[in-house]
């Protein structure tokens, strides 16, 4: 993934140093092939790191919720990369990883109040 990331930035550098500023249609392509790539990559990565059950339901936060969903993909990401993981991520395990998103953005959950309208019992008609 690094190697891809690293290609992406040396061909917006040399982008960059044209004088005329507009890229090409090859680099345009070569852009696009290097997204997908990458794209590719991480699609393998989350299907190694994940169990079919929570792949499920990141795919299904991710119709909701895409930033959450790409934010989590990260974590696991980011998890794996380190070593951290012992085993594949099970749907049980992603949940706890949404309850400590949600617990860092502060995001609680959402609050009603019930406001009843009291009898006036001391009222003439």
């Amino acid at each position: 993934m690094d190697a891809d990331q690293q290609q992406l930035a040396a061909m917006m550098a040399a982008q960059g140093g044209k004088a005329g500023g507009a890229p090409s249609q090859e680099e345009i392509e070569a852009q696009e092939e290097a997204k997908r790539n990458a794209e590719e990559q991480r699609h393998t990565m989350l299907t190694a790191c994940m169990t079919n059950e929570a792949r499920e339901r990141l795919s299904r936060i991710a119709i909701v919720k895409p930033d959450k969903a790409r934010g989590i993909e990260n974590m696991i990401l980011g998890a794996a990369q380190r070593g951290a993981l012992g085993a594949k991520v099970s749907e049980e395990r992603l949940v706890e990883l949404l309850e400590q998103i949600n617990e860092r953005e502060g995001a609680s959950k959402p609050k009603i109040t019930i406001q009843r309208r009291r009898p006036n019992l001391f009222e003439d008609d």
